[in-house]
C-alpha cells in the first residue's frame, strides 16, 4: 500500500494524473521484478485493491503475475490470500449497482477470463492450495473455485476427477469447524456434484450422507436456516437420477433418520418461509428415492423401508392435520402419492388412514371431497387426482372397494362415499370436476375386466317419477348433449377405458342404437381444432367397438360396422380422425410422466395411463377395420385354435401337478423306508451283538465241560451233567426261543416293507417316467434291504445250526457219563472248538462289511447332497461376486493411486519443510493460529478501508 501511495503521490506532485492502466502495469512490474516479498506483498494487495474497479486492465495485464505468485510464493498465506481475492475480483460477475448494460458487460468480461483461467495446470494449483488450513487462503480459495464452476462447469468438473484426491479435498471442507468454509463448502459441492454421475458416486463414496444428515440435524432439521436448504439441494444433487447412490443411501440406513423431519409439531399456525422451503425440499428428496422414473425394484425397496420405519404414516399425519401451508399441502400429497404407487402394503396402509374429523372419514373420501370441489386450488385438484391414480396402481383390491361403493346393494345413504363422489363430480356443472371424476373412475377400471363389468350394474336416478339408468347410458347422454371440450373429453375417455378388453361392456353400449350414429356424426363433421379432439376419440371408441365385438347383436357385428365406416366417412378419413389424438400438443405432454401437470385448467385433456393405451390400441383398429369378413373368419378360427390348444396345455398342466404331487409322495414314502433301514440296521447289529454275546457264553460253557470231564467222577450227583447246571440250560433254551421270535418278527416287517416297494414299482408307465430319481432310490433301497434279509437268513441258519450241535453234544455227553467213557466227548469238543472259530470269524467279517456297506452308503448320500446344494449356492455367488470383484477392483485401483500420490507429496512436503528449517506443524497449532489469523484480517481491512 505504501509503494501504491508512493507512485500514485509521486504522479501526483509532479501535477500528472497516472491512469489505472499505468499504475497496473507499474504494480505488474513490482510483482514481477521485486526480490523482497513484502514489496511484492504489497503490490498483491494494491491490485486486490483495484481489481473492482479496473477490472479488466487487472484481468489483462495481472492474471499470469497472480498465478505465478501462488506456485512460488506459498509459503506466505496473507499474499496467497490477496492473489486469491483479487482473482476472484476478475471472473465473478458480481457487481453492485450496476444496469442493465454493464451487467452485461460485467457477464462478458467474467465469461472471457474464466476461459482465460482455465487451464488444467491452473485448476489443479488451486485445489492445492486449498490444502491450507490458514482461513485467509481457503475462504478465497473456496469462492473462487466456486465461480469457476458457475461458468465453466463441465470443464472444472472434468478437471477435478483427473485430479488425484481433488474430490476428498474438497469434502473435507464440511468438517471445516469454521462455518463460513463449511456453508461456502456446500456452494462449492452444489455446482461440483450438478449433472456428474462419476463425480456424485465419488462424494457419496466419501461418506457425505452421513456428514449431509448430520449437518441437518444439527441446524433444527426443517426449523434450520439456509444452511439446512444448501444440504438437501446437495442432497438432491448426489440421489436425483442416480440409482447407484439411492441404492447407497437405502442400504446404508438413511431413509429411517428422514422420518423426525416430518414430525411437525401441533401448533401449525407460524411457518417461517424458510421452513416452508425445508419441508418443500425435504418431500421433493423423498419423490426422488420413490420416482416412478426409477427402476421399478430400487423403487418398491425404498417405498417397503419407508412403510417399516413409520415414515409413509407420518407423512399422513401431515396429510391429514390442520394449519399446513397449501404449497407444503400440495406436495405432501404427491409424496404419499409416489410412496403408496403399486405397492400393495402401503395402499393397504393408506385405505386405512382416517381423518380427524367426527364422524372419523377415510381420507381418500376427504381427498376426493377437495378434487371434486371447484374452489380449492388448482394444483391442489391436480395432486389429489394423482394421489387417487396412485392409490389404484397395480391395486385391484383397491379398484373392487371403488367400485363396490357404487353398487345398489352396498351403497350406505348416511353417509358419503368415494364412488358418490365420482359420480357428482362426473355430473356437476364444473367441467374440470367432470374431467378429474371420469379419469378418477376410469383408473379404478384399468386392466381390471370384473369391475368394468361391475360398473354395468350401477343405475343412477335422474329425476323424481322416471325409471333410473344406466352409468354407461348417462354419459353417453351427457355426450350427446353438447357438453365442453373438457368434459367430453373426460366421458370418452372414461368409456374408451371402460370398453376396451371388455365385449360384454361393448354390448351393452352398442345395444342404445343412437350411440354408433352420434359417433359416426361426430366423426364426419369437419369442425374446428378443439373439436378435432373430439372426433379423434370418437373415432377410437368406435373402433373399440369393432375390436371387442363379439357379435352377438345381429344389427351392429363387425362387419356390419365396418361398412358403416367405409359408406359414410371412408376408411382413409376415420384413419386420419383416430390420428388427431397423437398429434394433439396436450397427448405429448401427458405421455412424459404418470403426475398430471398442466399450466392452466384449460391445458387439462389428456391422462397418463390413457396416453399407453391408445398406443395399444391405435395399430390394431387400424388392422381390424382395414380386414375382410374372409379374414375376420380366419381370425376367429384362430382364436378357437388358440383356445382349444389352452385348453389342451391347462389340461396337461392339471396332469403335471398331479404327478407333481405324487412325486413327493413317493419321495416321502423313500424318505421313511430310509428311516426304517436304518432302524432295521440298527436291530441287525443289536441281534450280531447277541450272537457275539452266546457264542461267548457257549465257548465259556465248551470250557468248564472239559474241565468238569477230567477232574469229576461219572458219580457225581444227579443235579449236574458235565458241569452244566440245570437252570443255565433252561435259560439257554429260552433265550434262543426269544431269538427265534425276534427273528420271526424281523421277517415279517421285511416282507411287508418288500410288498410296498413291490407297489412303488408297479406304478404307471407314465408316472414311474416322471419319477425316475425316485424309482432309482426305492430300488437301491430295496437292495439294501434283501441284502440284510439274506445276512439275517444266514445268521439263523448259523443259530440252529449251532443249537442242533449244542443239542447233540449235550446228549452225547450224557451218554459218555452213562458209559463212563471220557476220550470221545474230548474229541468231539476240539472239532466243535474249529468249528465254533470258523463260524465267529465269519460272523465277525459279515457284520464289518454290513457296518462298512451302510456307513458308505450314508455318507455317500450326506455328500451327493451337500454337493448339489453348495454347487447351485457357489454358482449364485460366483455371479455376484464376479460383478462386486470387478468393480471393487477399478475403484480400489483409483484409490490406491490417489493415495499412493497423497502420501507421495506430503513426504515431499514435509521434507522440503525440513530442508528449509521449518518446523512442521500438526492441525491443534493451525487452529489456535485461527484467532490471531482472524485479528490481522480485521487489520488489513482497516488499512484498506484508510487507503
Amino acid at each position: 500500500m505504501n509503494f501504491l501511495r508512493g507512485v500514485m503521490g509521486g504522479q501526483q506532485s509532479s501535477g500528472v494524473q497516472p491512469s489505472g492502466a499505468e499504475t497496473i502495469q507499474k504494480l505488474c512490474d513490482r510483482v514481477a521484478s521485486s526480490t523482497l516479498l513484502e514489496d511484492r506483498r504489497d503490490a498483491v494487495r494494491a491490485l486486490k485493491s483495484l481489481s473492482k474497479k479496473y477490472r479488466l486492465e487487472v484481468g489483462t495485464q495481472a492474471m499470469d503475475h497472480l498465478l505465478n505468485v501462488l506456485q512460488t510464493d506459498r509459503s506466505d498465506s496473507e499474499i496467497i490470500g490477496y492473489a486469491l481475492d483479487t482473482l476472484y475480483n476478475i471472473v465473478s460477475n458480481d457487481t453492485e449497482e450496476a444496469d442493465e448494460n454493464q451487467q452485461v458487460q460485467t457477464d462478458d468480461l467474467g465469461v472471457q477470463f474464466t476461459e482465460l483461467f482455465m487451464k488444467q495446470e491452473n485448476v489443479t494449483l488451486l485445489l492445492s492450495v486449498l490444502e491450507e488450513f490458514d482461513f485467509h487462503v481457503r475462504w478465497p480459495g473456496v469462492k473462487l473455485l466456486t465461480t469457476l464452476l458457475k461458468q465453466q462447469g463441465p470443464q472444472v468438473q472434468q478437471i477435478v476427477l483427473v485430479c488425484p484426491m481433488g474430490v476428498s479435498r474438497l469434502m473435507d471442507l464440511l468438517d471445516d469447524s469454521r462455518e463460513v468454509i463449511r456453508n461456502d463448502g456446500l456452494l462449492l459441492l452444489q455446482q461440483l456434484t450438478k449433472g456428474n454421475a462419476a463425480i456424485q458416486k465419488i462424494v457419496a463414496f466419501e461418506n457425505a450422507f452421513e456428514r449431509l444428515l448430520d449437518i441437518i440435524t444439527e441446524e433444527g432439521s426443517s426449523d434450520g436456516g439456509i444452511v439446512v436448504e444448501d444440504c438437501l439441494i446437495l442432497l438432491q444433487n448426489l440421489l436425483k437420477y442416480n440409482n447407484s447412490n439411492q441404492n447407497f443411501f437405502k442400504e446404508g440406513s438413511y431413509i429411517q433418520r428422514m422420518k423426525t423431519w416430518f414430525e411437525v409439531g401441533d401448533d401449525n399456525s407460524g411457518w417461517s418461509a424458510q421452513k416452508v422451503t425445508n419441508l418443500h425440499l425435504m418431500l421433493q428428496l423423498v419423490r426422488v428415492l420413490v420416482s416412478p422414473m426409477n427402476p421399478p425394484g430400487a423403487t418398491s425397496s425404498c417405498q417397503k423401508v419407508m412403510y417399516q420405519c413409520g415414515l409413509l404414516q407420518q407423512l399422513c399425519i401431515i396429510l391429514m392435520a390442520t394449519g399446513v401451508p397449501a404449497d407444503i399441502l400440495t406436495e405432501t400429497i404427491n409424496t404419499v402419492s409416489e410412496v403408496i404407487r403399486g405397492s400393495q402394503i402401503n395402499q393397504d396402509y393408506f385405505a386405512s388412514v382416517n381423518a380427524p374429523s367426527n364422524p372419523p372419514r377415510p381420507a381418500i373420501v376427504v381427498l376426493l371431497m377437495s378434487m371434486v370441489n371447484e374452489r380449492q386450488p388448482f394444483v391442489l385438484r391436480c395432486a389429489v387426482l394423482y394421489c387417487f391414480q396412485c392409490f389404484l396402481y397395480k391395486n385391484q383390491k383397491g379398484q373392487a372397494e371403488i367400485v363396490a361403493t357404487l353398487l345398489p346393494s352396498t351403497i350406505d345413504a348416511t353417509s358419503l362415499s368415494a364412488g358418490q363422489l365420482l359420480c357428482g363430480g362426473l355430473f356437476s356443472t364444473d367441467s374440470l370436476s367432470n374431467w378429474c371424476a371420469a379419469v378418477a373412475l376410469a383408473h379404478a377400471l384399468l386392466e381390471n375386466s370384473t369391475q368394468k363389468e361391475q360398473l354395468l350394474r350401477v343405475q343412477l336416478a335422474t329425476s323424481i317419477g322416471n325409471p333410473p339408468v344406466s352409468l354407461l347410458q348417462q354419459c353417453t347422454n351427457i355426450l350427446s348433449q353438447g357438453s365442453k371440450v373438457q368434459t367430453r373429453v373426460g366421458l370418452l375417455m372414461l368409456l374408451c377405458t371402460w370398453l376396451s378388453s371388455c365385449p360384454i361392456a361393448v354390448t351393452h353400449f352398442l345395444h342404445n342404437a343412437a350411440n354408433v350414429p352420434f359417433l359416426t356424426a361426430q366423426i364426419s363433421e369437419n369442425l374446428g381444432e378443439e373439436e378435432q379432439l373430439v372426433q379423434g376419440l370418437c373415432a377410437l371408441l368406435l373402433g373399440i367397438c369393432i375390436y371387442y365385438n363379439d357379435n352377438s347383436l345381429e344389427n351392429n357385428t363387425k362387419e356390419k360396422l365396418k361398412q358403416l365406416i367405409e359408406k359414410r366417412l371412408g376408411k382413409e378419413i376415420f384413419i386420419e380422425k383416430l390420428s388427431f389424438i397423437n398429434k394433439h400438443e396436450c397427448y405429448s405432454k401427458a405421455a412424459q410422466k404418470p403426475q398430471p401437470t398442466f399450466s392452466s385448467p384449460d391445458n387439462m385433456m389428456f391422462d397418463h395411463e390413457f396416453t399407453k393405451l391408445v398406443k395399444e390400441l391405435e395399430a390394431v383398429i387400424i388392422k381390424a377395420v382395414y380386414k375382410s369378413s374372409e379374414e375376420d373368419k380366419k381370425e376367429e378360427e384362430v382364436k378357437k385354435s388358440l383356445e382349444q390348444h389352452d385348453n389342451i396345455i391347462s389340461h396337461y398342466k392339471n396332469v403335471i401337478r398331479e404327478q407333481d404331487t405324487q412325486i413327493e409322495e413317493l419321495k416321502q414314502s423313500v424318505s421313511s423306508l430310509q428311516v426304517k433301514n436304518e432302524q432295521f440296521q440298527t436291530t441287525v447289529s443289536q441281534q450280531l451283538a447277541q450272537i457275539q454275546q452266546h457264542k461267548d457264553q457257549y465257548n465259556v460253557l465248551k470250557i468248564q465241560l472239559g474241565k468238569d470231564n477230567q477232574h469229576h467222577n461219572a458219580h457225581n450227583s444227579s443235579a449236574q451233567v458235565n458241569g452244566f447246571q440245570p437252570e443255565e440250560v433252561s435259560r439257554l433254551k429260552e433265550e434262543i426261543e426269544e431269538l427265534k421270535k425276534q427273528q420271526d418278527l424281523l421277517k415279517g416287517e421285511l416282507s411287508e416293507k418288500n410288498t410296498l416297494i413291490q407297489n412303488l414299482s408297479s406304478q404307471p408307465g407314465s408316472q414311474t417316467d416322471q419319477v425316475t430319481g425316485g424309482s432309482e432310490q426305492v430300488s437301491d433301497l430295496q437292495k439294501d434291504i434283501e441284502t440284510l434279509r439274506s445276512q439275517l437268513y444266514v445268521q439263523s441258519s448259523e443259530i440252529n445250526r449251532l443249537q442242533t450241535e449244542r443239542m447233540e453234544l449235550l446228549q452225547k455227553i450224557e451218554a459218555n457219563a452213562a458209559a463212563g467213557g471220557d476220550h470221545a466227548p474230548q474229541v468231539k469238543n476240539i472239532e466243535l472248538e474249529e468249528k465254533v472259530a470258523s463260524l465267529l470269524k465269519e460272523v465277525n467279517s459279515t457284520k464289518e462289511e454290513l457296518k462298512a456297506v451302510s456307513e458308505e452308503r450314508a455318507s455317500l448320500k450326506q455328500e451327493l447332497d451337500s454337493v448339489r446344494s453348495t454347487a447351485a449356492i457357489l454358482q449364485d455367488e460366483k455371479l455376484k461376486l464376479t460383478q462386486d470383484v470387478s468393480e471393487s477392483k477399478k475403484e480400489q485401483d483409483d484409490l490406491l493411486i490417489l493415495l499412493a500420490d497423497q502420501d507421495q507429496k506430503i513426504l515431499s512436503l514435509k521434507n522440503k519443510l525440513k530442508e528449509l528449517g521449518e518446523q512442521v506443524e500438526d492441525e491443534d497449532d493451525l487452529e489456535s493460529g485461527d484467532a490471531a489469523d482472524e485479528d490481522d484480517l480485521d487489520d488489513d481491512d482497516g488499512r484498506e478501508d484508510d487507503m
